[in-house]
């Protein structure tokens, strides 16, 4: 660039990160960050989603004459106090609530225009729920009734906005009695699930927050938006409509479509596909996935051998198998594997057979039943780090799928697993889960990018850019993986044939 040009600022746009739990002092490191990079252009707006453990801030407005108990006495009681560079007084952060960090560039340099939209953000959001929020002239927050249900605090750098808001979902009330709410010893403190009557789902209220912004700060509709890097060619219609023909006639289903595969054209162009077994419907409600959920219809036993006829006629050397969840069977369908198995190394001897099973909810004996029909490479993928499981697989356990993995590798088989990124998960947490994955034994890795395929899915935090999964894939690879395939659009049965290539040249 030569000298005195002037710096070409990004297109206008919002990235969404959900940090899921943080101690506020990480957070306003992270955030700092975060500001940094957005003062220097060299990142897009950012809308940062958070909970944090109980915490008091105080406002450069407030004081120690803010707080209901001695600093000493809150932290004995687990809650933080920290004094920050904002307006206001003091505010409490914590559990149940969503505390959302916008990094955004005031392009018409109007912080009264910016509070305006936030606080249309979370009256949108409020009535969403059937409740009137109401505003209060010159009172910087948001009211149910008489209480109120949250607050706002900006601070700005170089018009660069950061802090943000807060509001209260599932947080319990009793909490704010340690602090004077904003100044007002008189504020009555209430939250959307008290005044709404029921459940309210913290992520789903994030969902409706992310939406009220864009629409907003005028970012527009996101949803199906993707970086360069994760836009691909159109395939070939012809193509797609022989290969959906071919297994139509043969009554089988794929994984390819069922969970809207980025790759379908390009793998259906070529001939192959994953299968899918044990019908179309899944028994777990995992936040990710797009496989159909509900009650599935029993196995079908001519299903393996109709599956083996198709793979001879369409001449597979590598073929991949893959099941919903049958949480309703009592073997998890882990026997229909293991005739699938069977009835294709009959058709086609000289396949490689590789199938990615669900956890069969840790049945040593189930298991047994896959890993007795040998199939060539066994994957399970562990999907995510162990902290966002709650969020991301509610019905799944980390520690179980690693016991699956562990099992079999001590079954001798070759063990596949892999992650997605982009849901929330920090640096740290993906190199764990890499290293967990080494200690059972896994010697295959997949690691793609978390794409939404909904608004009703969880949404995606950040798109991770290529070269940071060419470094993951070095980290792996410096771990001992012996096949590693990273990037963005990687998926766990994505040209699972060359991986299988690429582990048998390291072995």
């Amino acid at each position: 660039m030569e000298s005195g040009a002037a710096v070409r600022e990004p297109e206008p746009s919002l990235e969404v990160l959900d940090w899921g739990v943080v101690a506020y002092d990480d957070a306003l490191r992270r955030q700092e960050a975060l500001v940094s990079e957005r003062v220097a252009q060299r990142s897009s707006d950012r809308l940062v989603l958070v909970e944090h453990p109980p915490v008091v801030t105080v406002g450069r407005s407030g004081g120690v004459e803010d707080l209901r108990a001695s600093e000493e006495s809150l932290r004995r009681r687990g809650i933080a106090v920290h004094f920050v560079d904002r307006g206001g007084r003091a505010t409490f952060h914590g559990p149940g609530q969503l505390v959302a960090y916008p990094i955004v560039k005031l392009r018409e340099r109007d912080l009264h225009l910016y509070l305006e939209r936030l606080l249309e953000t979370l009256c949108a959001v409020i009535r969403s729920y059937g409740l009137s929020p109401q505003l209060r002239p010159g009172n910087p927050g948001v009211w149910v009734g008489s209480a109120k249900v949250a607050s706002v605090g900006i601070a700005v750098r170089r018009w660069v906005a950061y802090h943000g808001v807060a509001l209260n979902v599932t947080t319990d009330p009793t909490w704010f009695d340690w602090i004077v709410p904003c100044g007002n010893a008189a504020e009555t403190i209430t939250s959307l699930e008290r005044e709404a009557g029921r459940s309210v789902p913290l992520d789903e209220v994030k969902a409706r927050f992310v939406e009220a912004f864009r629409g907003a700060f005028g970012y527009g509709e996101e949803h199906g938006r993707h970086p360069p890097w994760l836009v691909r060619r159109a395939p070939s219609e012809d193509e797609i409509r022989r290969m959906e023909a071919r297994l139509r006639h043969s009554g089988l289903a794929t994984v390819c479509e069922s969970a809207h595969c980025p790759n379908l054209g390009e793998c259906f162009g070529r001939g192959t596909a994953t299968f899918l077994i044990l019908g179309n419907r899944c028994t777990r409600a995992c936040r990710f996935c797009a496989v159909e959920k509900g009650v599935p219809e029993p196995p079908d036993p001519g299903e393996p051998a109709r599956l083996a006829a198709t793979v001879q006629e369409l001449g597979l050397g590598h073929v991949v198998v893959t099941s919903v969840t049958r949480d309703d069977l009592p073997d998890g369908g882990a026997s229909h594997f293991a005739r699938t198995i069977e009835a294709l190394r009959q058709a086609r001897p000289g396949a490689r057979v590789e199938v990615l099973i669900p956890d069969f909810q840790g049945s040593a004996e189930a298991l047994g039943a896959v890993f007795s029909a040998r199939p060539d490479v066994l994957n399970h993928n562990v999907e995510t780090v162990a902290r966002l499981y709650t969020r991301v697989r509610p019905q799944g356990n980390y520690r179980r799928s690693l016991e699956v993995l562990k099992r079999a590798a001590r079954a001798g088989l070759r063990v596949k697993s892999g992650l997605m990124l982009g849901l929330g998960e920090s640096e740290g947490e993906v190199l764990a889960a890499l290293e967990d994955l080494r200690r059972v034994g896994c010697t295959d890795l997949t690691l793609g990018q978390y794409l939404a395929p909904s608004k009703g899915h969880l949404p995606v935090s950040r798109y991770v850019p290529p070269d940071e999964f060419d470094e993951w894939a070095d980290v792996a690879r410096s771990l001992e993986f012996e096949a590693v395939a990273s990037g963005p659009l990687v998926r766990s049965s994505y040209r699972a044939g060359e991986l299988w290539g690429k582990g048998r040249t390291a072995a």
